[in-house]
């Protein structure tokens, strides 16, 4: 055998090893343990729906799948971190409403979440009530927004921090049903339910999870949802759109991501394997238990759902007059 022909079989033998190593490195996915990165503290409802799913991930893929917690600058810690991160699918991030919200909010990121990542699926959403006392003059949100209406600039709408998604809730619940009134921010749900019993505040809008022992132990009454059906807990509390503000939508929810340049087939794979998760019965029966509808969802509903509510949410922020921070 001349040279000539032996170099040639040595090229194709070396080629078929690397097609075949390619080939089996991608088929082992996932090989080592993943990791949810989650941009809010221990114990929340983002957290608990990242475990609850992370849970039955690791059931299926046969490795575990790890959360960290990376609370704190509205999520931009967190989401900066897993979009530098290898691309490899092994290294994964909760967005939710702050990852939409934090491109209207802020001058600058040190990312482009619609560029940088992308979405494998959305997760659940969770609805947000709007709430007064028990001992409330008003019955009805069709009460509040008479007397709204008939007194320019006397309600006052309680929401936890500048720029969260209650906050900007409230804002687009006062934009949206054309009233004047004042939307007050606080430090925290403690603070809003104090200034709320206190009769600082009027009217609290806030995510239905944490009120809801008050709720159903009578201590606050909910005026409405502001989702687009009613809430599973509250059959009996209608919708803003049921009480008179058709064009009011206002919902927080979670969705995982990788980061952009992860090889399209561990993204497919990934998107089939949350989908499962969120289909199993035992873990949309958790998540309905913590006010999360399950949302299972294609890559391109996922995709479509971060730049819709981006777009919105920077919008209403605009709208609202907030100084980006």
């Amino acid at each position: 055998m001349n040279l000539k022909k032996l170099w040639l079989k040595a090229g194709a033998l070396v080629a078929c090893l690397l097609i075949s190593a390619t080939s089996f490195g991608q088929a082992v996915y996932p090989s080592k343990p993943l990791k949810i990165v989650v941009p809010f503290g221990a114990g929340g409802v983002a957290d608990l729906t990242a475990r609850t799913v992370a849970q039955k991930l690791s059931e299926n893929l046969g490795q575990s799948v790890v959360i960290e917690n990376k609370p704190g600058a509205g999520g931009i810690v967190a989401t900066d971190a897993v979009a530098k991160s290898s691309p490899d699918g092994y290294t994964l991030l909760l967005m939710s409403n702050a990852t939409a919200v934090s491109a209207g909010l802020f001058k600058s990121l040190p990312y482009d979440a619609e560029k940088d990542l992308i979405p494998l699926s959305i997760l659940g959403t969770f609805d947000i009530a709007i709430v007064v006392t028990q001992e409330s003059k008003f019955a009805s949100l069709s009460d509040l927004l008479n007397f709204a209406k008939a007194n320019p600039g006397k309600l006052n709408i309680g929401s936890i921090n500048v720029g969260s998604t209650q906050h900007l809730a409230a804002e687009l619940f006062k934009s949206t049903a054309g009233i004047d009134a004042q939307v007050v921010p606080f430090n925290g749900t403690p603070a809003v339910l104090t200034a709320l019993r206190g009769g600082q505040i009027d009217v609290g809008v806030e995510i239905l999870a944490p009120v809801l022992p008050q709720i159903k132990g009578q201590a606050l009454r909910a005026l409405a949802v502001t989702g687009d059906k009613r809430a599973n807990a509250l059959p009996q509390v209608p919708t803003a759109k049921e009480s008179g503000v058709r064009n009011l939508y206002a919902a927080s929810w979670n969705a995982l991501a990788a980061p952009a340049k992860t090889p399209r087939d561990v993204v497919q794979k990934l998107n089939q394997e949350i989908q499962n998760a969120l289909n199993a019965p035992d873990v949309r029966k958790k998540l309905i238990e913590m006010n999360v509808d399950p949302q299972p969802s294609t890559l391109q509903q996922a995709s479509d759902l971060l730049a819709s509510e981006t777009k919105r949410w920077g919008e209403v922020i605009q709208k609202a007059g907030i100084q980006k921070q």
